[in-house]
């Protein structure tokens, strides 16, 4: 069996030092005041020989793992995996690997997994934080780049990426208003997230603006599809004047579809419905259903770009970079 090439080897192959070497594969031959030529040479010569450093040893001499932990509410829910796709090739591109895992809101958890992968040592967190870990964010953010996404603590000052919410929320609703419909329900969750609420926010000004009646329908987080498809129906019984929903969730939007389809209300014919967050399927429903679209790619461009920068140590880590990316509304024919 071939044996393997270390850095003692390559070291008494060039005849020189086995810091040196060291220095010059972990790119700091310029602080460290070393030729360009015994840099090019040794870099040459580890190319020809298809060396390849153990990542253990890497990151014991540099200190860094050039891994990221991804830590979302539910890494199989369509936007959170999707984001996680855009992000692991944005990862690979600059030489990290991405770690995901899953909170499921739970801020226990939370805390047990940060605690994991501290004494895993990544680099950097981007985190979509669930209520009641302010602390646990605190401390991380003390002494590594943290970016917190799809939602932030008012009370705590962090680097975040997250998209206009409220605007989103208000553009929707102002369409279906401006297209004379009088009864506008907006079905959420019983939520104290911050972009939930910025969703709740944005409905209810606008339909105050138009001089309409406010009918909210706020569903416990933890209901699976078929309750919540319940609870929708009860609620449409209830007002059977509702004449367009607007969904805070693409999910709570697929229990929707299914409440109306059991009544058989036509949409929409009988209701128009708006969700919060595109879909790949609502595309090919029948009718087509439309979505305010949260910009994946763009989101995860920008979620990477301000944890590189403090991972790169381009921008201090204590320098706070808040970032808002605006929503679009794609009107397709579930709205008349």
């Amino acid at each position: 069996m071939k044996k393997k090439l270390s850095i003692n080897d390559i070291a008494a192959q060039l005849n020189v030092s086995k810091s040196t070497v060291s220095f010059i594969l972990n790119g700091k031959a310029k602080e460290k005041r070393i030729s360009d030529k015994l840099a090019q040479r040794v870099l040459k010569y580890v190319k020809e020989k298809g060396y390849k450093p153990s990542e253990l040893a890497r990151s014991l001499s540099t200190g860094k793992t050039r891994m990221i932990c991804l830590m979302v509410e539910k890494i199989s829910d369509y936007f959170f995996s999707h984001i996680a796709f855009h992000l692991e090739a944005l990862a690979y591109k600059s030489g990290y690997k991405i770690i995901y895992c899953s909170t499921e809101n739970d801020p226990d958890k939370t805390r047990e997994l940060i605690k994991l992968f501290r004494e895993r040592h990544v680099d950097g967190y981007i985190i979509t934080p669930p209520p009641g870990i302010q602390s646990a964010i605190s401390d991380l953010k003390n002494d590594l780049p943290v970016v917190l996404f799809d939602r932030y603590f008012e009370d705590l000052e962090t680097d975040y990426v997250v998209i206009d919410n409220y605007k989103g929320t208000v553009n929707a609703v102002s369409y279906l208003a401006e297209k004379q419909y009088k009864h506008i329900a907006f079905v959420t969750l019983q939520s104290e997230q911050l972009q939930m609420k910025e969703r709740e926010h944005g409905y209810t000004d606008t339909i105050k603006k138009h001089g309409l009646t406010p009918m909210v329908l706020k569903i416990p987080f933890e209901n699976d599809a078929d309750t919540s498809s319940n609870a929708i129906r009860s609620f449409l019984k209830k007002k059977p004047e509702t004449d367009a929903i607007v969904f805070a969730t693409n999910y709570l939007a697929l229990s929707g579809v299914k409440a109306i389809n059991e009544l058989q209300l036509n949409i929409p014919g009988d209701i128009s419905i708006i969700a919060f967050d595109d879909h790949s399927v609502f595309s090919v429903y029948n009718p087509p259903i439309s979505a305010v679209a949260q910009p994946l790619e763009a989101l995860a461009f920008q979620l990477f770009k301000v944890l590189i920068d403090k991972l790169e140590n381009r921008v201090p880590i204590d320098q706070l970079q808040q970032i808002i990316v605006p929503t679009r509304l794609i009107i397709r024919q579930s709205t008349k």
